[in-house]
């Protein structure tokens, strides 16, 4: 596909835009890199240099007689897994890469997935049962999982309701470990049939950054050494977040019994 001057840039805009949105739902900095430069290639350049880490993507195209075109774009992201997004995004990529289309269409499927999330019903029913199960798995009874799985509907609410806020991950998972602890510590004092551990164990689960830590170490392993060392040491920072929200409830409810 043979593309004019405002192509290129429109073009080049669009995969900033991509890059953007798979960083944003987790995808690996290689893999990013990867589907940029795949793409640059089939709409005709004959020369793609892509510099990712996790708060930047630079990208230059080259193409045959026309001067090079460049873009730098700075990203915003909270670190968290959206592989219903990251799915979309690479079959837009593989789309493009079989049979490219204009670069205004591409701009309209990117918008579509932007716009789009994984369904309200799929996330929640997820929740509950990733820790209804773990309550269960940690020595829990039937009924702590159940009660997990209540808190988890909580959970997912209350991260949706701080995410409108913008604020920043460590804060959010500070407060919400906070307010599950004590709220699993308070019925857990009223029903003593309930065990707390447990139940906060299921609950937990949900918040911790695993899949982020696995990314960060996977970068390390392939040479993305900057991004895995940042996305390390934030992973990090999020669970000590978790941990101080649980502490600091648990020392609240042995001080109020």
């Amino acid at each position: 596909m043979e593309l004019n001057k405002t192509g290129q840039s429109l073009l080049l805009n669009c995969l900033m835009e991509m890059g953007d949105l798979m960083l944003d739902a987790g995808a690996e900095i290689n893999r990013v890199e990867e589907t940029l430069t795949r793409m640059g290639a089939a709409y005709g350049a004959f020369r793609t240099d892509v510099f990712v880490i996790t708060s930047v993507i630079c990208m230059t195209m080259e193409f045959p007689g026309c001067e090079p075109v460049t873009e730098m774009r700075r990203i915003h992201s909270d670190g968290q897994q959206d592989y219903y997004r990251l799915d979309k995004l690479n079959g837009i990529s593989r789309s493009c890469c079989a049979t490219p289309v204009s670069p205004a269409e591409l701009k309209e499927q990117l918008n579509s997935v932007a716009s789009g999330h994984k369904p309200l019903w799929r996330r929640l029913s997820g929740s509950v049962l990733a820790a209804a199960a773990f309550a269960v798995f940690f020595g829990g009874t039937p009924l702590d999982g159940l009660i997990a799985g209540l808190f988890a509907l909580g959970i997912c609410v209350l991260k949706d309701r701080l995410g409108e806020t913008q604020i920043n991950t460590i804060a959010m998972d500070l407060i919400v470990a906070l307010l599950v602890g004590l709220g699993v510590g308070g019925v857990t004092h009223l029903f003593p049939v309930l065990h707390m551990d447990a139940i906060l164990i299921g609950d937990i689960m949900l918040l911790i950054p695993g899949l982020a830590l696995t990314n960060a170490i996977r970068n390390i392993l392939v040479g993305d050494t900057i991004s895995g060392v940042v996305r390390l040491t934030e992973t990090l920072l999020w669970a000590a977040a978790l941990a101080g929200g649980i502490m600091v409830a648990l020392t609240v409810l042995n001080y109020l019994h």
